[in-house]
């Protein structure tokens, strides 16, 4: 996979980062653009880029690109926190999706002019190709240093001076800041109160799984829309970027075995949709189907979460695929009999981008033989539950004996 790299604050996301993510895509022939918050830039050590939490600004950055798999988000910078310097996250991003070739990495013209001063630029050089985009000069401009030009429109808008307005207009004064950011980010400002516009933030608590209205799309692409925003709406920031990095594996692999690749995000988004259920609701929504329940699942009911989703899946959302909803129950101790699509979300959920793995097993997620891969990451999972003094599910076994054989 063909990979680019755009960083920034995102405080808050506006048109010109998505114009210019979609530019890079089609002139660069990129296959995903993955957008990287940062914690703290080091361009920007004296302005309070913590203003608006990163659980926001990740939020608002993914109600943007909702359901569209050309798109990432990654959190690598925010987890480590501190200053995030670029060298780190290329070596951090370069380890975990194993790009096809060198990722390109994006920055914009204000930035290209310093890249020589920036921390291990000759070793950012070596890690990656490095394109540069029009922010604020029209007319080409050479640098001292090897580089893509990106022959982008420039757009004059920046996150700063959206801020600006945003705040101005909370004050009477008259703004289009809503016609600068994306529909997803506009709603996020405007229910959170962010920078500036009155009144408490609003906030959504996990059991109040809310039942989306439906829109004016049709078919899949609507189903898988409408449960991204519950997952971004219900799950913490963390297991909502799990969740989504999940999707993209499973339609990317999905799309390399020859499932169905839609299938596979729907099925990927939806698979932890009820993980932060509390243990007495998920027993009662399982139970309430008429599922048995193991003495295992009785013990540690979270392990009950995949089928948990799946019965959301169906009654709060009328999403009836017999492979999505069979994927999502099982996608945490398998079964014996388990689909296609099942032991894609499996492998998915254990290996997506956002999880630190043996890159041998990374690797490996990239053949076509489902059962051999399947195989391998069973083993891992079971190696990491025997650590952890846990009790293997029958269903675990029972579905590597089957594989095996």
């Amino acid at each position: 996979m063909k990979l680019g790299i755009l960083g920034g604050s995102f405080n808050p996301v506006h048109l010109g980062h998505l114009f210019l993510a979609e530019t890079a895509l089609s002139a660069l022939k990129l296959d995903r653009v993955v957008f990287i918050p940062a914690y703290r830039s080091p361009f920007k050590l004296n302005v309070a880029e913590m203003e608006t939490n990163t659980s926001d600004r990740i939020n608002m950055l993914a109600a943007s690109i909702e359901g569209d798999s050309r798109f990432a988000i990654d959190g690598c910078e925010i987890r480590r926190e501190g200053v995030s310097y670029t060298v780190n996250t290329l070596e951090d991003v370069i380890e975990r999706y194993m790009p096809t070739g060198k990722p390109v990495l994006i920055i914009g013209d204000d930035l290209a002019a310093d890249f020589p001063k920036w921390r291990d630029s000759e070793k950012i050089l070596q890690l990656a190709d490095i394109a540069v985009a029009r922010r604020i000069n029209a007319a080409p401009v050479s640098y001292p240093f090897s580089h893509i030009v990106i022959e982008n429109q420039v757009m004059n808008v920046s996150s700063q001076e959206i801020r600006q307005m945003i705040a101005e207009s909370a004050s009477g004064k008259e703004s289009n800041w809503q016609s600068l950011v994306p529909a997803g980010a506009r709603e996020i400002i405007e229910a959170r109160k962010l920078y500036g516009l009155s009144g408490a933030p609003q906030s959504m608590q996990p059991e109040n799984l809310p039942v989306q209205e439906q829109t004016d799309e049709n078919g899949i692409q609507a189903d898988i829309r409408r449960i991204e925003r519950a997952a971004r709406e219900t799950l913490s920031t963390e297991r909502f970027l799990h969740s989504r990095n999940t999707a993209l594996q499973a339609s990317d692999m999905c799309s390399r075995l020859g499932l169905n690749h839609q299938e596979g995000y729907l099925a990927g988004i939806a698979h932890d949709l009820a993980k932060q259920i509390d243990n007495r609701q998920l027993l009662e929504i399982v139970k309430s189907d008429g599922q048995e329940i193991t003495s295992l699942e009785n013990e540690r009911p979270n392990l009950l979460h995949g089928k948990a989703a799946a019965v959301l899946l169906r009654e709060r959302f009328n999403i009836h695929n017999k492979e999505v909803i069979d994927a999502v129950a099982v996608h945490t101790s398998g079964c014996e009999d388990i689909g296609q699509l099942a032991k894609v979300i499996y492998i998915a959920d254990k290996t997506d981008a956002s999880r630190s793995i043996d890159p041998a097993l990374r690797k490996m997620c990239r053949e076509d033989n489902l059962d051999n891969i399947l195989l391998a990451v069973i083993d891992k999972a079971i190696i990491k539950i025997k650590a952890k003094g846990l009790e293997l599910s029958e269903d675990t076994l029972k579905m590597l004996s089957r594989i095996k054989e």
